[in-house]
């Protein structure tokens, strides 16, 4: 299974039109092998999902600035061996939360800057960024300054339940 995952795109009416087709196009090309696209919410109008759901179909959570109706603010579901949470805003007791749903990954946004990290409680967390805002991770000693870059992530679990995924970063 291959998921597209994407979050905190703000897209409205009021954008402008030729940077929501330069991320569609962007998105074809990156999530075209996608089984599922993931949306951790902040979408903010339901044309954009119909934009995605031409290229796979679309399970969304509703972002604290999403108007949209019918959105959950958390979903769960199973890929392969692994049950997986899609949720906009972490929960502060992040390790209760993962135990009491069961989950193994844990899928989000809101912070708008991407991350892929473990867990001591054994557990994967997933922050695709922002194809539209992005902010740059928090600084480390030693290293340069990071810079916001527009990114997605995707996720595939292999016929063996192998992980593997990646942060790509967009062209806009």
């Amino acid at each position: 299974m291959k998921l597209g995952i994407i979050s905190d795109t703000h897209i409205t009416s009021h954008t402008e039109k030729d940077r929501i087709t330069s991320l569609i196009s962007q998105l074809e090309n990156v999530f075209k092998e996608a089984d599922k696209i993931i949306h951790a919410g902040d979408v903010c109008e339901l044309f954009f999902l119909s934009e995605l759901e031409k290229i796979a179909p679309v399970s969304c959570v509703k972002g604290n600035a999403d108007e949209i109706e019918n959105l959950e603010k958390f979903i769960k579901f199973s890929a392969s061996r692994y049950n997986i949470g899609v949720i906009h805003i972490l929960p502060e007791n992040l390790e209760e939360f993962m135990k009491e749903h069961d989950l193994h990954i844990i899928i989000f946004g809101h912070t708008h800057v991407p991350l892929i990290q473990g867990t001591k409680f054994n557990t994967l967390l997933l922050n695709p960024g922002s194809p539209i805002n992005p902010n740059a991770p928090p600084q480390k000693p030693g290293f340069l300054k990071p810079v916001a870059k527009p990114t997605v992530i995707t996720l595939k679990i292999d016929e063996n339940d192998i992980i593997s995924t990646f942060i790509i970063t967009l062209k806009l």
